[in-house]
């Protein structure tokens, strides 16, 4: 019973941080997208995705979770890949990106030979190419500590994106949230609004493409068809 109810939850918690990610892409209504589910293990996100409407394809490194998603029949295309070695699709293949609790994988150097700012920016190098001009990237990650989350937003900057790292209920421990919200367009473009941030002039920190942060004070499915995997690989 206990691990159900744990199951359960946390498939709650991946539908919650899903839609928040959606919320925070402000995709146009009916522009049919398409988009990239970095770390889609199962497809827990990715069902969320299919509820919206949008046309997915995911990409993790456990041959075991991408079973259960094809197993699960979900809606959309799955690639077994590791991220750290950059994403192997053609340039401009997606609309938008996201991720859930992944990219802190990225930080570790959890096997010989890893090298996590090598890892990082071959990912976000690849990331950046991936997306349309004008698209937009939401990855809700964990991070340690601020080191790891200047290195992320530093290596993500230096490959071209705009945008910075979105905090919501930065003053709860248990509900805090940390969202890199990033953008291809260029220039500078203000961050959406951080959830529980009505006394906090802390948690939306941008950067630009010279890699300096500043604080942002301004206050408060589609059917699938044929495989889009294969069509975007290179």
């Amino acid at each position: 019973g206990i691990l159900i109810m744990e199951s359960s939850r946390m498939i709650q918690i991946q539908a919650e941080l899903t839609e928040r990610a959606i919320e925070l892409l402000k995709l146009p209504e009916d522009s049919n997208p398409l988009v990239l589910d970095v770390g889609c293990g199962s497809g827990l996100s990715g069902e969320v995705l299919s509820e919206h409407g949008y046309q997915w394809v995911g990409v993790d490194i456990s041959r075991s979770m991408l079973s259960v998603a094809v197993d699960a029949e979900r809606k959309g295309d799955v690639l077994e890949w590791d991220i750290g070695c950059g994403l192997p699709f053609k340039p401009a293949s997606f609309d938008a990106v996201i991720s859930i609790s992944a990219i802190q994988w990225l930080c570790n150097a959890d096997f010989s030979g890893a090298v996590p700012h090598k890892r990082l920016s071959a990912f976000f190098s690849s990331l950046y190419h991936s997306l349309q001009r004008g698209g937009k990237a939401v990855l809700q990650w964990y991070p340690e500590n601020s080191k790891q989350m200047e290195m992320v937003t530093g290596v993500a900057t230096r490959c071209g994106f705009t945008g910075g790292l979105l905090v919501d209920f930065p003053n709860s421990t248990k509900a805090k949230k940390y969202y890199l919200v990033l953008f291809t367009g260029g220039g500078v473009q203000a961050l959406p609004q951080a959830l529980g941030t009505e006394n906090s002039t802390r948690s939306q920190a941008q950067v630009d493409r010279s890699g300096r942060s500043y604080h942002d004070r301004s206050g408060p499915g589609n059917k699938r068809g044929p495989s889009h995997r294969d069509e975007l690989v290179c």
